[in-house]
Order: C-alpha cells, then sequence, then structure tokens
C-alpha cells in the first residue's frame, strides 16, 4: 500500500489529504488502518485506463499511522482453494520422487550417541527407523528428539556426557518416551508407537493433509506389493516443499487463474504476526536475544510448540534464527559432552555449527531466508518451494526488524482452507 506513513502538512481543518494506491489488483478492495480503528474499510475505486490498480483518496491528522491494508475478496479466496485442491487431488507422491539420490534410514537398536552423530554428518533433520525383528519401518527419529534427550539428561545430572547418550538405544528412548509424555490408554498402558507414512500412489493433497494433521514436517513414502505390507521399500521423504513446488512449476504460467496469489501477504490471514499494540487475545511471538541460554531456547521450541525461534537485537531488528534442526550442532567435536545448557548462550550454540567468522545470518547460504508484508503470495510460495527452506521471517524493509514468520504448514493450512 502506497501512502500510508507519517502525515505533516495541513490545511486549515487540521487534516492532510492522502492519496493511497493499491497496486496488485483484485475485484474489491478496501483501505483500513489505525486511523479507522482497523474496523471501517473504505472502498478503493480502479484507476481509469488501469483497472488493477486502484486508488483513494483521504484526509488523515498529522502525524504517524499504521499501514494500511486491504482485504481479498472471498470469491477470489474460494476460487483459487478449489483449483489447487483439483490440481492436487489429480496428482500423487510418486511424482515428487527424484531421479536419483538417497534415503536415510536408522535401525531401532542404534545407540542414541551414533544416530545423533549421523544425522549431523548426513545434514538430515530426521530418518526412519527400521526394526529388523518385526520387518518393518516403525517411526522416525527427528531433531525434536535430540532437544528432548538433552533436555531430560540435563534435568538429571549436572553435565551431558558422552557416556550417557551410549547407554540410550533409539528404541529405548522412544518407550521412554511414550511414559514420558503420558500417551496412555485407558488400561494405563502406552500406546504403540507408530510411523505415520504415504504410498506412492496417494494424492498429493492426501500427502499434505496428513502432514498438516498430524503436525510433522515430513512424511515417509513407502511401497509394498504384499497385502500384510511385509518388505516394505522406502522410496522417498516427502516435505511440503516438494509439493508446493509442484503447484508453483503447474500454475507459473496461468497465474491469473488463482487470484489470490497476486495478493501481498499482509493482506491475506497467513503466517504468525508480532501482535500490533492494543491488540489482546493474540498468541505471544516468540523472540530471544542472541545471548539468551541455548536451555532457554529449547525449552521455548517444545513448549510454544514451534520449529524456530528468531534471534534479534534490541530493536528487534532480525540477527539470526534458531531451529530445531540446529541441535544436531552439537554433535560436532561432541560438544553436547562438554557444555551445560544453561551457561552457554544461542550465540555461541550458533557457531558450533560454522566458522568462526562468519557472521550473523549465514551458514550454508543464507540462513535467514527473509520476505516483506507487501511481497505477493506467489513471490512467498517459489522462495518456500526452494529445497531447505522452511520458513520465511517478514521483516520491516531497512531496519529488518521482525513483522511476524510465515511457514510451510501455514501455506498449505491457507491454500487448503
Amino acid at each position: 500500500m502506497f501512502g500510508s506513513g507519517a502525515a505533516t502538512g495541513h490545511d486549515n481543518t487540521g487534516v492532510v489529504p492522502m492519496r493511497f494506491v493499491w497496486p496488485y489488483g483484485g475485484r474489491s478492495v478496501f483501505l483500513s488502518g489505525s486511523f479507522t480503528g482497523w474496523t471501517e474499510h473504505i472502498p478503493m475505486s480502479p484507476m481509469e485506463g488501469c483497472p488493477t490498480v486502484f486508488q483513494v483518496i483521504w484526509s488523515l491528522t498529522p502525524g504517524h499511522h499504521q499501514e494500511a491494508i486491504s482485504r481479498v475478496s472471498e470469491a477470489d479466496l474460494q476460487v483459487s482453494r478449489h483449483r489447487i485442491s483439483a490440481f492436487l487431488s489429480m496428482h500423487t507422491a510418486y511424482e515428487l520422487l527424484p531421479e536419483s539420490g538417497k534415503v536415510i534410514a536408522l535401525d531401532v537398536n542404534l545407540p542414541v550417541k551414533q544416530a545423533f552423530h549421523i544425522l549431523h554428518e548426513q545434514r538430515v533433520p530426521l530418518a526412519p527407523l527400521w526394526d529388523f525383528l518385526k520387518g518393518q519401518f516403525v517411526g522416525v527419529l527427528s531433531a525434536l528428539d535430540f532437544i528432548l534427550i538433552l533436555r531430560e539428561l540435563g534435568n538429571n545430572g549436572s553435565n551431558l556426557t558422552e557416556e550417557e547418550l551410549e547407554t540410550h538405544t533409539i528404541s529405548a528412548w522412544k518407550e521412554g518416551k511414550l511414559y514420558l509424555n503420558r500417551q496412555i490408554n485407558g488400561n494405563g498402558r502406552a500406546h504403540p508407537w507408530h510411523l505415520i507414512h504415504a504410498g506412492p500412489h496417494d494424492s498429493l493433497k492426501d500427502v499434505a493433509l496428513k502432514i498438516l494433521q498430524n503436525k510433522i514436517s515430513t512424511i515417509p513414502i513407502i511401497h509394498t506389493s504384499s497385502p500384510d505390507g511385509s518388505f516394505p521399500q522406502l522410496l522417498h521423504l516427502a516435505s511440503l516443499s516438494g509439493i508446493l513446488k509442484c503447484i508453483c512449476r503447474h500454475f507459473r504460467h496461468s497465474a491469473s487463474s488463482l487470484p489470490v496469489l497476486q495478493q501481498p501477504i499482509c493482506t491475506i490471514p497467513l503466517g504468525t504476526w508480532v501482535p500490533k499494540i492494543g491488540e489482546s487475545n493474540i498468541r505471544p511471538f516468540a523472540m530471544l536475544r542472541p545471548n539468551a541460554s541455548l536451555g532457554d531456547a529449547l525449552s521455548l521450541l517444545v513448549q510454544a510448540e514451534v520449529s524456530s525461534i528468531p534471534i534479534v537485537d534490541d530493536n528487534d531488528s532480525l540477527l539470526d534464527i534458531y531451529s530445531r534442526s540446529d541441535i544436531t550442532a552439537l554433535a560436532k567435536d561432541k560438544a553436547y559432552a562438554q557444555i551445560h545448557l544453561d551457561e552457554i548462550s544461542i550465540h555461541e550454540a550458533l557457531q558450533l555449527g560454522q566458522d568462526a567468522n562468519t557472521p550473523y545470518g549465514f551458514y550454508n547460504g543464507q540462513r535467514c531466508q527473509m520476505c516483506l508484508g507487501s511481497d505477493p503470495l506467489h513471490k512467498v510460495m517459489e522462495r518456500l518451494a526452494n529445497p531447505g527452506v522452511r520458513r520465511l521471517l517478514i521483516v520491516e524493509a531497512g531496519s529488518k526488524r521482525v513483522q511476524g514468520i510465515i511457514s510451510l504448514s501455514d501455506v498449505f493450512s491457507f491454500l487448503l482452507g
């Protein structure tokens, strides 16, 4: 939205006429902002000779006004959702399989310490678990498991030793985790842990919904030709990123058929945003300073049920981000055996996984993937479809002050309604 900001000069009435322009198209566009109490919606009109650009002139009192916004029409939203849903229903998980690649699986009897090192060395955030006696894949070991393990060991001792990790097999940890989480049924027995998976002939929509409904980031694609499910073949680890890439590729040359893709993200209910002054009943937005302890970061990841936390300075400007998968950096040089979670800072923990002279925000390419609130949805989707990108931090232009965050699950929850 152009035209928002501070109003300075004014006429004899004490107000300043301001021209607001909306260049992003739409069927019905409205202006709203702090100057209307965020309740009144002022209709905007198409400019003559340019039907995709809307404008309105509105008088403001001198001073600073928060950015005005528009709303996407319900008709445009439903049309876009229907066409995306139809596309995902007609295509299968088989199309996600790469021409070549590798998939790492771990034996359930492997020591946790060794599994920790494998995930770090292979740079993967999770791996399916194979039970040789059952002849089946039985679950997944993820970065969250290591966070819970380190927190549990930290609570029971003054230091995280290599010996403590050596005594735990993956199987023993998974069984203990069931009781730790109090996942019991009416008979007082723990529910057996199982693998959430999909088949190569499942539709992309079903795969996406399984990921969303189970609040996971990745789902194994497993094929078996026998009725009893024996002799399973692990084909691929599918993620929302791969599905989003299929959507972007299919609609790249027909974006006009999805009106919502042209809408700036600030105009649609997408992602988690920092609450504005005066807003109530809004879920707090988790951010930490670089000198906060690693223990605080891990506790926040678990308790807030988020996958990452922006690391900001005193002005809330973005410095870095700490994600669940960053926990595997503690495997480097066996750092987990030499630290106290409450004594090492987030900044120090992040340095374990990068060169000593690397500035904030850079590791294996750019760590902090950012976008602006004015970016159209299609641009956000294209960036999230890139391998390894799971979220975008919404920042203020120039200051990089964090305004919110958009994850892959946020995009699919919005698109699938």
